[in-house]
């Protein structure tokens, strides 16, 4: 595809369809022309703050020739049919994580994608963050040894955030609570540093918020080499919080997000603080999207990646559900 700029249509319109819209706004080489939410309050207020067409329908936008992707940020339960949609139309796609409620869902996603030929990208973006490339090219260089053990934590206050009745408070439209929703991020970076997981031990609470889902989960994880990681996973903290610990029997990292990155190597006292540069993350998503379709190659994350990693979080839910470990085997095989 030969055009200079990428031409973009923002779906769904919540409050992250203004996040990642102001990504593009940082990103070079693509543009948000348009937009549709059902709303029209939102799809008017959207237009105005981002200088972009009211579309009256998704399908006046699919039907848009300018238009080369979909930037979709609705509801789960609606991504594979509106996936659908866009790819029939030959529009290349950008779905925010996770790729589905169900795994069957979300390898089909990728499958009609990619029979449609077009462009799919999950919107992972904790994996760039640059203390986890900068971890991750020690692990691959051999700094860290083998890889042992992994700890995870990502919890945020929720409570008040989402109006009653909103679909993450819902089992249908967030089964699995919290770690569905937020814990595939942490799942995408321990799986990216440490290797596939294969099992899974999972626990779910509702302490805080209204509606009929967890809002703290914790899952304890094998992976493939024979590391263990646990993931953590909050919506009812005080606020946002960020933490890994990686562990190999040569050097061992610790990030959080207030102190940065520590890293320790195996005979030292004390770790070594590593100066990291923060990157704009969620722009280099935009950006990477905008050169997938522009020069038609994959993007770092896709569905099939993308599918697996919900598995994970899948297994974790049945685990916390049925009182066993579940494998990711047999989520994939089921489909859930």
């Amino acid at each position: 595809m030969n055009t200079d700029k990428i031409f973009l249509a923002s779906l769904g319109l919540g409050w992250w369809s203004d996040v990642l819209a102001d990504a593009v706004q940082r990103a070079p080489g693509v543009e948000i022309v348009t937009c549709f939410s059902r709303s029209e309050e939102k799809r008017v207020n959207f237009a105005k703050k981002y200088g972009c067409e009211a579309a009256n329908s998704y399908e006046e936008i699919l039907a848009n020739p300018a238009v080369h992707g979909i930037i979709n940020t609705t509801p789960n339960n609606i991504h594979l049919e509106t996936t659908r949609l866009a790819a029939n139309a030959g529009k290349h796609i950008f779905l925010d994580k996770p790729i589905a409620n169900t795994v069957a869902e979300g390898f089909e996603i990728a499958d009609i994608c990619a029979k449609a030929s077009v462009k799919l990208s999950i919107g992972f973006q904790r994996r760039r963050e640059n203390q986890f490339r900068w971890i991750k090219n020690k692990i691959e260089s051999g700094d860290f040894g083998i890889i042992v053990q992994a700890e995870s934590n990502i919890s945020r206050d929720r409570l008040g955030k989402f109006e009653a009745g909103h679909w993450r408070y819902s089992s249908e439209g967030m089964p699995g609570g919290v770690m569905l929703q937020i814990g595939p991020h942490y799942v995408d970076v321990l799986e990216m540093l440490i290797g596939p997981v294969e099992e899974v031990s999972g626990m779910l609470s509702q302490l805080v918020l209204p509606g009929d889902n967890p809002d703290v989960a914790g899952l304890i994880m094998k992976h493939e080499n024979g590391a263990i990681s646990t993931l953590n996973a909050s919506y009812a903290s005080a606020g946002e919080n960020y933490v890994m610990n990686i562990y190999g029997k040569k050097a061992s990292a610790l990030y959080d997000s207030t102190n940065g990155l520590n890293y320790l190597q195996q005979g030292d006292d004390v770790p070594s603080a590593i100066k990291i540069e923060k990157n704009d993350v969620l722009a280099e998503q935009m950006e990477e999207f905008g050169n997938c379709i522009r020069n038609n190659i994959e993007p770092e994350v896709g569905g099939e990646w993308a599918s697996r990693s919900l598995a994970v979080i899948r297994a974790g839910v049945k685990s916390a559900r049925e009182k066993r470990f579940v494998t990711i085997d047999e989520i994939i095989k089921t489909g859930e």
